[in-house]
């Protein structure tokens, strides 16, 4: 920052990168590589997001000794490479057998400090309380590490003449006691946030609106970093890097890339708004967009991370399975455009194709596994879907599996089943035999197995276990089976999958009762806009059974909704074990019914007996 001791200009950067935990030689490469880019275009001031170092979601590793001096030698190394540039980054830091969530301020190849985290989230899929400690507000102290003398804490840091500060992440959140309070009476000028915060539909609106009014709101410079990508598996962060200055958005980019990192410059005026130079990205907030892009590179870094060969997905042609089969296809799509053919290929261990359509071929197998209860118009559907996006697809028939478990318990409980009497294990035996064999095709080619698993029917249980929801990986366990129809409209004419208008004209339809007896979802269950009203109210906000109905019946007795309420409750109660062995899912939504992720629920509980008496 030479030029800062005449003039308060500089050129101020966010690098968000695609970490994974304690990969080390990867996450040192990512961020050398992010360097490099900054330094080749003359940046002062760097700033990475959260735990850039390790990755944010070690989990109990961050307990350890280990990790915590692992990092602080790759940040040793990371130092080396700071020559003539001013970086902050993200560690874990251990002091007297505690951990705490650190950034740490490199000038020059220098160490200044490094601040602590003082604010740490422990709702929804937030859980930093169990690793870190919370650092007071004020405190600063100075630790010693291979002989040299570090202060850390609550810092200010003054850098040729401008004073820099951090608050990380849920700093910026609290509403009382945030540190940016006091930054501001200390005259601090630059107020950098490196962030690991989950992607949600439309949460980025309010992350901007939260760093604009900040920085108004502490007159000064405010640079927010998130993390990038799917780090470790259910999360999902979009790479957000938010510039504002004095109340004004200057920089923004484009989120959820599949680069492995990306860095925003700004030319900033430290003194001047006006002759700060913006630097926007065009960057859709439609929510349909967005979430076809989160999961688009949820599956793809999925897929990379773990290594795997490719997709299985037992295509039933519902709309399930086909947003499912239809988001491989648009990784396909989008991860072609981004990095190019060969790149994306070579990224998956893919023979090079040029042709999305075949790329798609080669890592998705999609099979229709039918019964006497399925119909032509679902087997049309499926196999039309896959032929439209490319995907490698079968078709068998499971009648005889379920034949021969059928006829061995008839013999042993020595009468035939019904479905007057049986209708529920007549239904579940056709869903867990389609398990074993779409199981064996996966081990096979060595793919994961998805599960179509949504949430809506994670609320009430409304899936077999060790059938519908056999697989690795459920994709959409957090997505209402509203907003999933919904989708497949919309992808059906603004991504232009025309294979999806013979999904699009069906019924929601679990086909496992005879053909007669026209089976829907909604007539088993009740309708789905009901269903996602009062699970708004039950998991989200948290509402007694008697809240819930005072907020839906408008002021009228309902004894229809009263039955849908009692229904959804005591379905809810007894089916948490069912959630606590879903696959492991993508958090997409504000709302998620993943036990590990985002609600937990007790498995036995006294099932709301009496607060659904008082209705």
């Amino acid at each position: 920052m030479s030029n800062l001791q005449t003039v308060r200009k500089l050129i101020l950067a966010g690098a968000t990168l695609n970490q994974t935990p304690f990969d080390w030689k990867h996450n040192v490469a990512n961020i050398r590589h992010a360097l490099e880019k900054a330094k080749s275009s003359k940046v002062d001031l760097l700033c990475f997001a959260e735990l850039t170092l390790t990755g944010y979601s070690c989990e109990d590793v961050f307990l350890s000794e280990w990790l915590a001096e692992t990092a602080w030698n790759k940040l040793l190394e990371v130092v080396a490479y700071c020559d003539n540039i001013t970086v902050a980054i993200g560690l874990p830091v251990r002091i007297d057998g505690k951990t705490y969530n650190g950034a740490c301020l490199i000038h020059n190849k220098k160490i200044l400090g490094i601040t602590l985290k003082q604010n740490l989230p422990k709702d929804g899929i937030h859980y930093e309380p169990r690793w870190f400690e919370a650092w007071k507000s004020g405190e600063v102290i100075t630790i010693e590490r291979a002989g040299n003398k570090i202060q850390v804490g609550d810092l200010v840091y003054d850098v040729n003449g401008v004073r820099i500060a951090f608050e990380i992440c849920e700093d910026a959140w609290v509403l009382t006691n945030r540190p940016g309070e006091r930054l501001c009476k200390q005259g601090v000028d630059i107020i950098l946030n490196p962030s690991a915060s989950h992607f949600a539909m439309s949460k980025s609106n309010i992350r901007e609106e939260l760093i604009r009014s900040s920085s108004e709101k502490f007159n000064c410079t405010y640079l927010y970093v998130n993390q990038l990508g799917n780090e470790a598996g259910r999360i999902i962060y979009d790479g957000d890097v938010i510039l504002a200055q004095r109340g004004e958005i200057k920089a923004l980019n484009r989120r959820l890339t599949f680069q492995h990192n990306d860095v925003l410059y700004c030319d900033v005026n430290i003194d001047d708004t006006n002759a700060t130079i913006p630097a926007i990205e065009i960057d859709s907030k439609e929510k349909n967009e967005e979430l076809a892009q989160a999961v688009s590179l949820a599956l793809y870094d999925y897929l990379r991370k773990s290594k795997a060969k490719g997709f299985v997905l037992s295509l039933s042609g519902g709309a399930d399975s086909s947003i499912i089969a239809t988001f491989v296809a648009e990784m396909v799509r989008r991860g072609i455009h981004e990095l190019g053919a060969e790149n994306f290929c070579k990224s998956l261990g893919l023979p090079l194709e040029n042709n999305a359509k075949k790329v798609v071929g080669q890592i998705l197998t999609c099979v229709y596994q039918g019964t006497k209860n399925s119909s032509t118009h679902t087997l049309q559907a499926a196999e039309e879907l896959a032929k439209s996006i490319g995907a490698t697809f079968h078709h068998w028939s499971i009648e005889e599996e379920v034949n021969s478990y059928s006829s061995k318990i008839e013999e042993a409980l020595g009468r035939s089943l019904s479905w007057e009497k049986d209708d529920i294990a007549l239904q579940n035996i056709q869903a867990r035999s389609r398990s074993p064999i779409i199981w064996m095709l996966a081990n096979i080619k060595q793919a994961l197995l998805l599960t179509t698993s949504n949430r809506s029917e994670g609320n009430v249980g409304y899936a077999t276990m060790d059938g519908d929801t056999s697989g690795s990986l459920a994709p959409i366990a957090s997505l209402s089976k509203p907003f999933v129809l919904q989708w497949l409209q919309w992808a059906e004419q603004e991504l232009e999958y025309k294979g999806l208008s013979f999904v699009n004209d069906l019924k929601p339809t679990a086909e496992l009762r005879p053909l007669e007896r026209h089976q829907t979802d909604e007539a088993d269950l009740m309708p789905y806009g009901v269903l996602e009203q009062i699970e708004l109210l039950a998991i989200k906000q948290r509402k007694s059974p008697k809240e819930v109905y005072s907020t839906l019946n408008n002021g009228n007795e309902d004894e229809v909704l009263k039955s849908n309420i009692k229904k959804f409750f005591r379905l809810w109660s007894i089916n948490q074990w069912k959630r606590e062995r879903l696959a492991p899912s993508f958090h997409l939504d504000d709302l998620n019914v993943d036990p590990r992720s985002w609600c937990r629920f007790p498995i036995l509980s006294g099932g709301f007996d009496e607060e659904l008496n008082t209705l």
